[in-house]
Parts: structure tokens; sequence; C-alpha cells
């Protein structure tokens, strides 16, 4: 998580206030939230993010696949994504995930938010090594023959606007909606099917009404599914063919 569409000049794009709570969790002040999951953040990706946009099983005989994120944040659902795209592509594929988001962290905080789990260690290591010392506007990252990443560094709405309409899969990941009302707008959900193929699809933890009711009237077919660790729903649907 961690990208909303108010003003930047009312905090620093690359000095968003960060503190560590909870077992050393990252915390935004500014959003009054964590930036995961405070009982597994990484379970969380793959309950919510991966196999709400049905993957890996989409991407299997694909030549190349496209997710978009909003909200990079400490970078854990892209660490995850990568490490289960390791696991399962073939020869010749091709992976790039695009992230918006208007607060990049600096390189120690994504190595210490990361460094909680072990299984993406390699992931980490390879993320940090490659970050720049001052992320802006789009940080692209070739982080190996099959795997692309982009971190569009802006406000959403902007950089959506911006990009091409081919994504595959889209993992919403603002902070809580109570929060961070703009990053779940009908403009912005709008703006996210635009730019999504035909049967493409979406997954978010996510499930308060406004939520839902914006995303049905920017032409997704809307899901609600058991969301992860005790909550009741999350949401996740397809753009019709």
């Amino acid at each position: 998580m961690g990208m909303t569409d108010i003003d930047p000049d009312q905090i620093g794009i690359t000095n968003q206030p960060l503190e560590w709570r909870d077992g050393d969790m990252p915390y935004s002040p500014a959003f009054g939230d964590h930036f995961y999951c405070q009982t597994d953040g990484r379970l969380e990706c793959g309950h919510v993010f991966l196999a709400g946009n049905g993957l890996p099983e989409r991407w299997r005989d694909k030549d190349s696949f496209r997710i978009g994120e909003l909200g990079f944040g400490t970078g854990l659902n892209f660490a995850e994504t990568w490490r289960q795209w390791k696991k399962q592509r073939t020869d010749g594929q091709q992976l790039h995930f695009i992230s918006f988001e208007l607060y990049p962290m600096q390189r120690d905080e994504i190595d210490r938010a990361l460094s909680h789990w072990s299984e993406i260690d390699a992931e980490r290591t390879a993320l940090t090594a490659a970050w720049p010392d001052q992320p802006e506007g789009t940080v692209s990252l070739k982080l190996d023959e099959q795997t692309t990443l982009s971190v569009v560094c802006g406000r959403a709405r902007d950089g959506v606007a911006a990009a091409r309409p081919d994504f595959d899969a889209w993992y919403l990941d603002g902070f809580a909606p109570s929060k961070n009302a703009d990053m779940w707008s009908e403009e912005l959900m709008r703006l996210v099917c635009e730019k999504t193929v035909a049967s493409g699809t979406f997954a978010t933890y996510a499930a308060a009404g406004f939520v839902r009711r914006n995303l049905g009237a920017a032409g997704f077919t809307v899901e609600r599914r058991p969301g992860f660790a005790g909550k009741r729903e999350m949401l996740c649907g397809v753009k019709p063919a």
C-alpha cells in the first residue's frame, strides 16, 4: 500500500513520514495505516492479489503478462509475485509489473520492511541493489531476463491515464478506503478499467460498499470472496470481453 491523490505539496514526495510499529512494521502517520497486513503481508498477497487474479494459472500460456498495481509501498507484492513468477515461468515469457506510487520509499526502508520474510530474501536483495538513491519519474528496472519492474512516481490518476491500455491484472492496494478515499474514486477505477484488456482482472483486500460500487460503475463485473486472516470479504472481478 502507499499512495494517494492528495496534493503532493502537503508532504514531500520522497519524504513521507514513516514510523516503525507493532513488531517493526512500517506505518504511515499521514494515513494512519500500516503498509501491509499485520497478520502476514506476504501470505495476504498470495490470497488476495495472486489468487484473486487467477495467478499463476493465467500467465502460464502467455508470452507476456502485465500487472498494474496502485501503491508500491514496500514492494512486498512485487517481491512475492516475482518469487512465484520465477517458479512458474517458461523460457521466453516476460512479466512487466507496473506500480503507481506517490511516495516511493528509500532503499533502506524497503530492505528493512521486506527483511521480515526469509522466503523473499533473494528478491529483496536484488530489488534493493537495483533501487535508485532518489526514486523519481519512472523507475524502470530489468531485474532479470524475464522480469521488468516499473514504478511510476506521482499521482495515481496521472500515471494510470498515461499508461498503455494493455494490463492483464491489477492489484488495488492503496491505504484503507476510509483513510485514503481518492485512491478508490470512481474516476480512478474508470481509468483502471479503461487500461485493462478484455477479460482482464482486478483484486483487492478492500470491500467497502463505495469501492464495490465504483468498480462496478467503472465497467468491471465484481465478485465478493472471503478475505484473508478473518477479514469477512475481499473483492475481485473481471472486465467483460
